[in-house]
């Protein structure tokens, strides 16, 4: 055994010991050992009768480059053999580090990815040579791999008319509103003059994900990072510019065929992607993936409520049947590969003045106030086109019939859901999943699925003081499913039956998981504020549940993220789940709670709110998706770096990373290194507290943290306006190194929806009504035409791809 007390060798030694260290390698089968040839180490062995002095070991010699390499570099390794008779093989192995993934394992060249890492590291990969002798001889090749890093320089905050990105990195437009999706329909002339969006890109695009395809034909890989499907959300639409002139209404009534363009151009779209050899990206026009799911596609409901008398219409009397899907914010992908998609701003299209009390029960009434159904006109006056047919009547809530399937007093309750759609089979009938409530769903979020645990499903209520939802299925994950065929039926099989719960967060960072079950606490039918007749109505209503449950109303609660992190020895991911809350323009000082603890004056506004909103961190006990309890705390408080550090600026952010109104959330993918080890997560801005400083904007942060990283800071008492005070629990403060501003949106845009391919290498990234206050005879933004020159042109949303110019992985 080695003497741990004796010391090593110097290299003079070894180099004194290099022949006879020969001698002895050569002279058993047995033996191995290593020396040092020109500063390499190398490791050989004898081959039997073959080893003999007269017989000398392969010469062998690698090099790697670069010998220092960060998170997404490519490594390359060389190596040379000879011999005085045949070299038979050579190869590759890694024998130290953090595991890698090498492109080949025999030959004279390799590479791989230097992975994702929390701290710098030793990779060692030994390149081994063999001989018609039964010989070898082997050298090890050292790579110092660093830690993730953001190595961009942060962009500063500016409004600009354009897509400002890092130095190093390229900005195209990958598709535009009105770009065809179908063979034979022309280009979009973006005059108002375009029609027929059921073959058109749709507008406003919101949430969405890239789905990957095999290289070529028909068939699911989700590993290629150059051909794929993007499901897209279209949560609204910038109506000034989708007519000549601007939307019309002669004597009080909308021309069908402007409504027909402006509710196709709502929904989802599928479209194909794909990239050529420069990773130069650009739409496959005639997919047969290609599709739109608009407000007048049809739809079927599932779970409790499919059949109810709340759903009844005079289109589906059974409440089996509905059209379309509409205000679509969020999208998430299940862990059987369809897409969730969230249905948010849907009430403002209904139509139901104040008249209509008189026809209603209380009840009736009650639901509908909370739900907003109140507005005297719809947003864009659909309902006015009813000459048209029962295709826009429908928005015209009112009770007018002798009973609901003689009218269309129940379609609001057909809106609000999340809806399930398969992007890979455009076949696949499209589901409205009620089990999981309804609401103005704007955050959608799957919790990772692990076999033989419960799938779980995360919402968030996107209204003023309104709450955070979990659904959790009654049906354990089998990891067959995750390759089945038939996704939708896998999708019946966990998301049509299971239990919905309601958060409620304590000042102590605790916080429990309320269940919104009929006949229990209090929703049932002798429950004063509302009479619940059933689960399919405590489901319908669920924000009606929360009230009485006394959820915890939040700041504009939006998407939710899961940091998947490190999975334990159950297969449990122990990474916490980020949720964006926007903010909140109408909660007193004395409103506030601990997980909306700001109301505050930002001059020059009077309002007193949570103007800038913040993100909430929340981690399940023992990190099961099926958890009734969590412990949480606010990753990051939105706020102009100037403002009081004490009890707004919690968060201590700088100039290079100072944002407000935070709703978009995307970690990195974990098949590359920036969605490893610190995950990079992607922050986007929908915000207008702002906009007198900044366009709205997107940042990078290097890892979130953890649930109580504040320390002995976390719990904290913020006095706000008219000093009241309120307790709640902060994490710890954020750097210019770990949270940086990537990108600067342009004039009255949203940054909403992003994703990356596999690889890490293209980021995907959507533009939302740019120009929003603009007319088509003065618009205020001529993006995206203007992105690499003057244009007049009037501003389209769009998807815009970023890239590094050296090739590397974004954000790193």
């Amino acid at each position: 055994m080695t003497d741990p007390t004796r010391s090593a060798p110097t290299l003079g030694d070894l180099i004194a010991r290099r022949y006879s260290r020969r001698d002895a390698l050569r002279g058993s089968a047995t033996t191995a050992g290593a020396v040092v040839i020109g500063g390499s180490l190398l490791a050989a062995c004898g081959g039997g009768s073959g080893g003999s002095n007269s017989d000398p070991l392969p010469t062998v010699t690698a090099t790697a480059s670069p010998t220092s390499a960060a998170p997404g570099s490519r490594v390359t390794i060389t190596g040379t053999a000879s011999d005085n008779g045949t070299v038979t093989s050579t190869t590759f192995v890694q024998v130290g580090g953090a595991p890698v993934s090498l492109s080949a394992t025999t030959g004279l060249t390799t590479s791989f990815i230097v992975p994702g890492a929390a701290v710098a590291s030793t990779i060692v990969i030994r390149f081994t040579a063999n001989d018609n002798s039964g010989q070898s001889s082997s050298v090890d090749v050292n790579i110092t791999a660093s830690a993730n890093t953001l190595s961009f320089t942060a962009v500063d905050k500016n409004r600009n008319d354009r897509v400002t990105v890092p130095a190093g990195y390229t900005v195209t437009t990958l598709i535009a509103t009105g770009d065809p999706i179908a063979s034979g329909v022309a280009a979009y002339s973006n005059t108002g003059a375009d029609a027929d969006f059921t073959s058109r890109f749709g507008d406003n695009g919101a949430g969405f994900l890239y789905f990957g395809l095999v290289a070529s034909g028909t068939g699911i890989d989700v590993s290629n990072s150059a051909r794929g499907l993007l499901a897209m959300n279209h949560e609204g639409i910038t109506q000034a510019y989708l007519h000549a002139g601007g939307p019309t209404a002669p004597g009080g009534v909308r021309p069908t065929a402007e409504v027909a363009k402006e509710t196709e151009a709502h929904g989802i779209s599928v479209v194909e992607v794909a990239a050529n050899a420069s990773n130069v990206w650009a739409p496959v026009t005639t997919s047969a993936y290609n599709r739109r799911v608009t407000p007048s596609s049809p739809v079927v409901f599932y779970g409790p409520v499919r059949g109810n008398a709340l759903l009844q219409t005079a289109f589906s009397a059974d409440g089996s049947a509905g059209r379309g899907t509409i205000g679509n914010s969020a999208l998430t992908t299940t862990g059987w590969g369809t897409a969730l998609t969230s249905e948010e701003k849907w009430a403002r299209y209904f139509r139901r003045p104040s008249a209509d009390n008189a026809r209603r029960t209380a009840r009736q009434v009650y639901a509908l106030n909370r739900y907003g159904i109140t507005a005297s006109a719809g947003l864009y006056g659909w309902e006015t086109a009813a000459a048209a047919g029962s295709l826009y009547a429908r928005w015209d809530a009112q009770a007018t019939g002798s009973s609901a399937t003689a009218d269309y007093r129940n379609e609001p309750n057909q809106f609000g859901w999340v809806v399930e759609v398969d992007p890979y089979d455009k076949a696949a009938t499209v589901r409205k999943r009620t089990a999981l409530g309804r609401f103005a769903h704007s955050g959608v979020h799957q919790f990772v699925t692990v076999t033989g645990l419960k799938p779980a499903v995360y919402m968030a209520d996107a209204g003023q003081n309104e709450y955070l939802y979990k659904f959790v299925s009654n049906t354990v994950y089998a990891s067959a499913d995750t390759t089945a065929a038939d996704r939708m039926s896998i999708g019946d099989k966990y998301l049509d039956a299971g239990t919905l719960y309601v958060a409620k967060f304590a000042a102590d960072g605790t916080g429990t998981w309320v269940p919104l079950t009929f006949g229990s606490n209090g929703l049932d039918a002798a429950n004063a504020t509302y009479a619940f007749a059933d689960q399919a109505d405590v489901l319908t209503h669920a924000r009606i549940a929360g009230d009485i449950l006394a959820a915890t109303p939040l700041d504009q609660p939006q998407w939710i993220q899961q940091n998947v992190g490190a999975v334990g020895s159950t297969g449990i991911s122990t990474g916490e789940l980020l949720i964006a809350m926007n903010g909140n323009n109408s909660r007193a000082a004395s409103a506030t709670n601990p997980a909306a603890p700001r109301a505050y004056v930002d001059a020059p506004n009077p309002q007193v709110g949570n103007r800038n909103g913040h993100i909430v961190r929340l981690r399940e006990v023992n990190s099961a998706p099926d958890a009734t309890t969590f412990t949480w705390d606010i990753y990051a408080f939105g706020a102009g770096a100037d403002l009081d550090a004490t009890n707004i600026n919690l968060s201590g952010l700088v100039a290079t990373n100072d944002f407000s109104g935070p709703e978009g959330l995307r970690f990195a993918r974990q098949s590359n290194p920036a969605g490893t080890a610190t995950p990079l997560m992607f922050i986007q801005t929908d915000d207008s507290a702002y906009r007198d400083v900044t366009n709205n904007q997107m940042l990078v942060a290097l890892g979130t943290g953890a649930v109580t990283d504040g320390g002995t800071a976390a719990a904290k008492t913020i006095t706000n306006a008219g000093g009241t005070t309120q307790a709640t629990r902060v994490g710890a403060t954020l750097s210019a190194n770990t949270l940086k501003r990537f990108l600067v949106g342009p004039v009255e845009a949203a940054v909403t929806g992003v994703d990356t391919s596999p690889d890490g290498r293209t980021l995907f990234v959507n533009i939302q009504h740019p120009g929003e206050n603009g007319t088509a005879a003065a618009p205020t933004s001529n993006w995206p035409a203007n992105q690499s020159a003057a244009s007049a042109a009037r501003p389209r949303s769009a998807t815009i791809v970023i890239t590094r110019t050296d090739g590397g992985v974004v954000g790193l």
